[in-house]
């Protein structure tokens, strides 16, 4: 029967708790174990899952999300991005289950799944996640608000970057760099070569690089692996191991445009290929091959995901390799790459130096790029083949072994050999490999580079010699390394033996520069001009050579000061020199170097201990430094100062030194007299600070705590100087703004400072921007401190900041406005203050203020502030987390304020109304907030809320309850002003609440009540608030009945108001059943529902006017103007003419008086009567407008004015077509329609032209789960009980009710045709029936009619398109009647058309031909020869003798037709062309019989001529007639038409008339 069920879905988690051997409940197959958690809380077990957190989150994540992809679904908003999301999700969740994750997957994916649930969260519009640094969602209740509030803002930040890169393909400024590749500074890209395949025969070299195609440069070393001739790498263990990290990239190499990967193919053997005897010829050349390149910009961004398994295969050599890009330096992607990156993986370097050197990054690195030369051939017949062989050699010329390196990943060899290239006069090697000596040896080597032709063929080969030389030092004399960039050297001729003796050519200058040495220039000059003299070398002028190179040592510098002061110990009498000479070096190299020039300046001042000679420069040049890194283009050196403070400075006596030199600084600067690095000094603090407190850690630690007093006494008086500093103006910010970074904690413990930077805090309240926000920065900080465990007791630091600040933060709150940047700041500070305050903090806070006005005063603001911040938060709607913590320490401050008004302001000589005002107005708006209503949110986020906060509104609903009844005496000083306000939170849908509130209503009632005698204040406030809060969405039906079931509860103990407050219940209840009906469908697409539910709501005066003007509006959207002209009509019956003032509810458009807004209101009903073609309508409203002009207000103009639009519209209803509507019955049964429409059934005005399938259409629209019912007879008691819903449609005809003044009067068609369709108010639905035999022969013997008929609540039109039917009668017309009524209508059918064609001779002929031929040509439709069949026999006549008059009423209708026939063939035969003569002849030859045999039978009748028109309005003169053919009780609308006097007597008056 459904009582016991459970309602799951797959995914759900059941507790089981008995396992059946024979048939359980669920299949087993069906449920999947977990593994959980019992935990014990009190006396309930509290089952939890044991997967990790993340899992659960996720699985949470998918429930909420699949929820609101379903609702999205259905109005099909869904998007492939959502489903990819969840898609993602759900593939995740399966990888963590598996297990088998490696660590640095692991990572990355938790990265990437927190990323995505935040990202999705986002785009949904659900909740913001904060998390802590680990990925792991943060929990408030262990959170400080700051850092709460802090978490907050980075994952804003977070979120806001990955959707500009989700809405962008050109993902950021950064050509498109994924967001976690650009959050890290440095990167690598990882490469592992599978294969080369390439057939040469001989063994090669493979030189892998990056290079940027637009700059035209190699940018990174090259990874070299040495290639065999059968096809596998020249060392076998490689084979499958041929893996490289190109590291040390930054964000500006991503940046690039393009990056290439480059492999640079030499194979190792004869100089041509093509030679086939191998034995003669030279082997073991290097010679150029060939050269791949693949564009890997996408791969080195991320935007191009890489996997293990994905192969690329390189053009022109294939060679295969797969590659990834990393994030990190080589430490860091060893340790979370370790699948990928293990010790055998090749570190190939860049070029140059990452964008931070970190501390420990040894590097001395010098590259050499052969450029080119140019060669002259001499005696040679051709050009030569030139190689390159480079040495590196020291003073003696003695070859220093194994220190050139061609690429990563081999063996450092003693000579280097270039490529050679055949016969080419100007060879370009551009080959790069590294010189790789100990630091010591620097300064005595060189490099010798010795040029030499080589010959294809072995034994010419063996006889050449070298045929010339060049070298270049790798320092210069003062000491610095090789300057980067081109050298072009010099190239000496000589003996070979010579060109190899370093003593014939280390003296002689190397390059060919301008700025040489003198003394050398003038030594080449000689060495030249004895070129044959001595055996020496000489210049060679005809060639030519040059190189390039690039340092990257951190221990070699190109700077001479630099190097100076590096090398302090050397020349110790330059030491202050240098020290100066440091501030104009380049910064970019003194970063280079930073730990070095940090160690110099820690050092020197360490050896000078004793002597404060140095203290000052040292001092100096440290706040240059450290004002570089704070330089936007050295800002990611911070990461290496804090690492080199924390890893590698050792300098344990530096921090007196430096606090002495500070000290200095800022004393001198307080005391006003100049001081000029003060400012650097001060901007620098955040570190000095940092290296006095690890030195002093370090001494500490070296000496096991000594001298601690000293130091104590040392940092007090510093303290007091920056103490001193502060009471300056011009650097209070900056001290603001360093302590803010710098160590918050030394403030908390120093409660001098504290008290002076708190003073400062105050002044900077009303400042200027910055110190703002540099107060805001340090307070927050400070705050910070206070809330950690670990920092000892902190109630007076807190009780100092309460007083200080929490004044002047909430009225910096209240001043400032919502969109300053600083205000979440601000309120977060303030939040936080509060949380951090206990009891004592309040009750000592409350007891400063001296009077009871300022304490008043403070109470009122807060009250006023936090109803402010309430109603409007300064955090964003998803900042869920950040909104409840501070709605829970508001809850808390709010109750603790109550409580001090309870003792302080309640007794009748300090009771302030004002005070309590504002805690009622702060207490409902707390309740009613939107972050608190659980009913709106999903089950997943109110579980949430539950489990963290619980439900907040029924602590501080019980509080507002419980201060109401504390109020005594006093409460009718609140009675109606807060009667709103408690409405508005009973209405919340809590049980429990509205059961504690709602007795607040008769404790309102007993109070008015015995006050004034009547509740009536209580009572009209009530209903003028309700319509606002149903409309607002408060209130449902379980509301209704609380309301009624306590109120009345609460009544029966006071018999004197039963009666009043039953009456005020049923009155409210009525009212509240109108407004909820209202509420369902003004959100329903139905504009006929709200207008039916807008017209139930006119009933209350109190919301007359503004539902009036509601429903108008609704008119105005559907172009219903002639019902918006009937609805402004109510109002406008309410108004006199006269000059008296209008009551405020009835003020319009400015107007004034009741004539006036009349006026006015009559202008718009007769503009919209205009639209509506409802002239009949307009003009009796300008007669009543022109009464007024004429005979009151005596306005002859704008009388002239308004007859002429009277005329207008006469004009109008004579000339202008107006289409009759079509009117349809719609009947809703089912119990599943609302209580307006419920068993009803409706008269609905159709719109011109409107079709019933249209209709219906529209009306199964605003019904899709109704089902149509396909008959007309009303439904049983099966489908009016029935929970469904179902709609009944059909065409029902109004019934014409002539009005007085036109009854028995020659009426134009124009005029009567309007009545027919308007101002009706029955409606007939006709419905044939078989009674009786039936002739096959004459079917209307025996068609019976059933005839219902409708009586609407209301005329049509009216202020609704439709009325309800609120009566329904059924009567049955005999064959006999309805033949009566069929020959009435054919008879009006005739004559209407004849008038038309009287009047208007350019109609088209076709419509009057085929009505005409219909009657008279027996072959067509045997015209009324079957009612002379079925009636005007003796046996009817016997059998039915009550049908005696019927019978010669149909008679006279016969004998009524033939004239009406011959007018129409008449006047036919006047417009017929001559093609349908042959038709009319015809015609009229039947005409002939017909008449003939009808005048026989049933007597002549004679219409006037229609030519003879005697009359001056001759298209009337046939309208006399239309009475005596067709019945006047039928126009009127008789049920059967069944005459009420002798036709005889009434045809012959109305023959006179029209014959007069």
């Amino acid at each position: 029967n459904g009582d016991k069920q459970l309602s799951l879905e797959v995914g759900d988690a059941v507790y089981i708790q008995e396992v059946c051997e024979g048939k359980g409940v669920f299949p087993a197959s069906f449920v999947h174990l977990r593994e959980v958690i019992i935990e014990k809380r009190g006396n309930e077990e509290v089952v939890i899952s044991a997967e990790m957190p993340l899992v659960k989150e996720m699985t949470t994540t998918l429930r909420e999300w699949g929820s609101i992809w379903k609702q999205l679904f259905v109005v099909k908003q869904t998007n492939k991005q959502k489903t990819r999301l969840m898609w993602d999700l759900m593939e995740w969740r399966s990888q963590l289950l598996s297990g088998t994750l490696p660590s640095d997957e692991f990572k990355e994916l938790k990265q990437k799944v927190t990323s995505k649930i935040d990202y999705g969260n986002k785009i949904l519009e659900l909740d913001q996640v904060v998390r802590d640094e680990n990925g792991n969602i943060m929990d408030p209740e262990r959170a400080s608000v700051i850092s709460l509030f802090r978490a907050h803002e980075e994952a804003t930040a977070k979120i806001n970057e990955r959707i500009k890169e989700e809405q962008s393909n050109i993902q950021t400024d950064h050509s498109g760099i994924s967001a976690r590749i650009q959050s890290s500074p440095t990167h690598s890209l990882y490469v592992f070569v599978r294969n080369f395949v390439c057939r040469i025969g001989e063994d090669s070299e493979l030189f892998m690089s990056l290079y940027d195609p637009i700059k035209q440069a190699i940018i990174s070393e090259n990874y070299l692996v040495r290639w065999g001739s059968k096809g596998f790498p020249k060392e076998i263990d490689m084979l499958n191991n041929l893996k490289v990290v190109f590291t040390d990239l930054g964000n500006k190499d991503l940046s690039r445009e393009k990056i290439f990967l480059i492999c640079q193919i030499v194979r190792v053997g004869r100089m041509d290929l093509k030679e086939t005897n191998s034995k003669k010829c030279t082997q073991g050349l290097r010679r150029p091959f060939g050269v791949a390149v693949m564009d890997i910009s996408d791969i080195i961004k991320g935007k191009t995901e890489c996997d293990e398994e994905k192969q690329f295969f390189i053009p022109f050599f294939p060679y295969v390799l797969f590659s990834s890009a990393l994030v990190g330096d080589i430490v860091q992607i060893r340790k979370e790459y370790p699948h990928l990156v293990d010790r055998s993986t090749v570190v190939a370097r860049k070029l140059g130096f990452p964008e931070i050197i970190m501390p420990g990054d040894v590097r001395n690195d010098i590259y050499i790029t052969l450029q080119g030369g140019d060669f002259d051939k001499y005696n040679k017949t051709t050009q030569k083949n030139v190689e390159v062989i480079m040495w590196v050699c020291d003073e003696e010329g003695k070859v220093i072994q194994n220190s050139i390196c061609l690429g990563a990943g081999d063996k450092t060899v003693s000579e280097y050999r270039s490529v050679i290239y055949y016969q080419v006069k100007q060879p370009r090697w551009m080959e790069t490999f590294k010189v790789a000596v100990p630091l010591e040896e620097m300064c005595k080597v060189h490099l010798r580079f010795m040029f030499r032709h080589r010959s294809s063929q072995e034994s010419k080969d063996k006889s050449e010699k070298n045929f010339a030389m060049a070298f270049v030092r790798l320092m210069k004399d003062d000491g610095t390394v090789l300057q980067d960039g081109l050298h072009d050297l010099v190239v000496f001729k000589g003996d070979s033996k010579r060109m190899e003796d370093v003593h014939s050519y280390l003296s002689l200058p190397s390059t060919r520069h301008h700025h040489s040495d003198p003394h050398k220039v003038a030594v080449l000059s000689r060495s030249s001009s004895s070129v044959s003299g001595g055996g020496g070398l000489s210049v060679s002028s005809r060639d030519s050579f040059s190189i390039s190179s690039l340092v990257c040592s951190t221990k070699l510098t190109q700077n001479v000061g630099l190097l100076g002061l590096l090398k302090w110990r050397t020349r110790p009498e330059l030491l202050r020199d240098n020290l100066e000479k440091l501030k104009i070096i380049d910064g970019e190299e003194v970063v280079k170097f930073l730990q070095d020039t940090l160690d110099a300046l820690f050092n020197i001042m360490m050896e000078h201990s004793q002597t404060d000679d140095y203290d000052i420069l040292v001092f100096d040049a440290l706040i240059y430094i450290i004002g570089l890194i704070a330089d936007r283009k050295f800002q990611h050196f911070n990461t290496v100062l804090e690492a080199y403070i924390k890893q590698h400075f050792s300098a344990t006596l530096a921090y007196k030194k430096l606090m002495s030199v500070l000290k200095r600084y800022l004393d001198v600067s307080s005391r006003g007299e100049q001081c000029e690095p003060i400012l650097r000094t001060l901007k620098a603090l955040e570190y000095i600070f940092k290296f006095i407190v690890r030195s002093r850690m370090l001494y500490s630690q070296l000496y096991e705590g000594k001298e601690q007093a000293e130091f104590e006494e040392s940092l007090r008086k510093l303290f007091e100087s920056i103490n001193n500093l502060m009471r300056t103006d011009y650097t209070t910010t900056l001290l603001l703004r360093v302590i803010t970074h710098t160590y918050p904690e030394h403030i908390v413990h120093q409660p001098v400072l504290l008290s002076t930077f708190l003073g400062a805090l105050v002044t900077m309240a009303d400042g200027p921007h910055d110190d703002r926000r540099n107060s805001l920065e340090l307070l927050i900080n400070i705050l910070e401190v206070l809330s950690r465990d670990n920092v000892g007791e902190t109630f007076q630091h807190i009780q100092d900041i309460v007083v200080s600040l929490l004044g002047i933060i909430n009225r910096t709150v209240i001043t400032m406005g919502r969109e300053h940047a600083l205000i979440s700041k601000v309120v977060a500070c303030m939040t936080a203050i509060l949380s951090q305050m206990d009891d004592r903090h309040y009750a000592t806070y409350i007891e400063t203020f001296t009077g009871t006005t300022d304490l008043v005063d403070f109470l009122m603001e807060s009250f006023l502030l936090f109803k402010d911040l309430i109603g409007k938060h300064v955090y964003s709607s998803d900042w869920m987390a950040m909104i409840m913590v501070q709605n829970r320490v508001f809850l808390r401050a709010i109750n603790t304020y109550a409580d001090t008004m309870n003792q302080k302001f309640l007794n009748n000589n300090d009771f302030e109304v004002q005070l309590w005002n504002n805690y009622f107005h702060l207490a409902v708006a707390f309740i009613t907030q939107e972050s608190l209503q659980l009913q709106h949110f999903s089950p997943t986020k109110r579980n949430k809320i539950l489990a963290k906060y619980g439900d907040m509104r029924r602590l501080i609903g019980f509080a507002i309850r419980d201060m109401w009844y504390k109020l005594g005496s006093h409460k009718i000083c609140f009675i109606p002003g807060m009667v709103g306000p408690i409405l508005e939170m009973t209405l919340i849908p809590e049980e429990e609440l509205r059961r504690a509130t709602i007795p607040i209503f008769f404790d309102m009632i007993t109070c008015e009540h015995a006050h004034s005698g009547n509740f009536h204040k209580f009572e009209n406030e009530i209903i003028l608030k309700l319509d606002h809060e149903v409309e607002g969405g408060g209130g449902d039906e379980r509301y209704m009945q609380l309301l009624e079931t306590i109120l009345l509860d609460c009544a029966a103990e006071k018999p004197t108001l039963r009666p009043q407050v039953q009456h005020f219940v049923s009155l409210v209840k009525g009212l509240l059943t109108r407004l909820l009906d209202y509420r369902t469908v003004m959100s329903d697409d139905s504009r006929n529902n709200r207008m039916s539910c807008t017209v139930n709501l006119l009933v209350c005066p109190t919301f007359f006017e503004m539902y009036l003007y509601k429903l108008r509006d609704l008119h105005l959207e559907g172009e219903n103007y002639t019902e918006a002209a009937y609805t402004l009509l109510l109002h406008s019956r309410l108004l006199k003419w006269s000059d008296e003032m209008c009551s405020p509810q009835f003020e319009f458009h400015g107007s004034q008086t009741q004539r006036q807004l009349k006026e006015t209101l009559y202008d718009t009903i007769i503009d919209y009567f205009d639209k509506g073609k409802m002239w009949e309508e307009a003009i009796t409203l300008c007669k009543e407008l022109a009464e007024q002009y004429e005979n009151e207000i005596f306005d002859y103009e704008l009388l002239s004015k308004r007859l002429e639009k009277q005329a207008k519209f006469y004009e109008n209803i004579m000339k202008i077509l107006r289409p009759k509507p079509d009117y349809f019955a719609v009947g809703y049964y089912g119990q599943g329609y609302p209580p307006f429409l419920r068993n009803k059934v409706f008269i609905h005005r159709g719109k011109e032209y409107e079709r019933r399938e249209d209709f219906q259409n529209q009306l199964m629209s605003q019904f899709p789960s109704a089902v149509r019912l396909n008959t007309t007879t009303i439904p049983g008691d099966d489908i009016r009980n029935s929970p469904l819903q179902y709609i009944q449609c059909f065409t029902v005809q109004p019934v014409l009710e002539i009005p007085p003044r036109l009854k028995n009067k020659p009426v134009p068609d124009q005029i009567i045709n309007f009545y027919k369709s308007n101002y009706v108010q029955r409606f007939h639905y006709s419905r044939p029936v078989r009674k009786g035999p039936v002739d096959p022969n004459n079917e209307f013997a025996s068609m019976w009619i059933e005839r219902t008929t409708f009586t609407t609540v209301y005329k049509l039109p009216g202020i609704l398109r439709w009325f309800e039917a609120t009566d329904m009668k059924h009567t049955t017309l005999s064959p006999l009647e309805n033949a009566i009524e069929t020959m009435e209508s054919t008879n009006e059918k005739i004559l209407t058309m004849i008038n038309q064609y009287q009047a208007d001779w350019s109609l088209p002929i076709n419509p009057l031909s085929m009505l005409l031929n219909g009657i008279v040509d027996p072959a067509v439709m045997g015209g009324f020869a079957k009612y002379e069949k079925a009636f005007f026999t003796e046996e009817y006549t016997q059998q039915h003798p009550e049908d005696r008059d019927k019978l010669l009423r149909l008679k006279d209708l016969i004998a009524w037709q033939i004239p009406l026939l011959g007018g129409g063939i008449k006047l036919h035969g006047k417009r017929v062309t001559d093609d349908l003569r042959p038709f009319h002849d015809r015609m009229e030859e039947c005409f002939k019989q017909l008449k003939k045999k009808v005048e026989k039978e049933y007597g002549v009748r004679e219409l006037p001529d229609l030519d003879e028109r005697k009359s001056t309005r001759p298209r009337s003169m046939l309208r006399s007639i239309r009475q005596s053919i067709i019945s006047i009780s039928s126009l009127q609308g008789s049920e059967c038409g069944t005459p009420t006097k002798p036709y005889a007597d009434r045809y012959s008056s109305i023959f006179t008339c029209a014959d007069k």
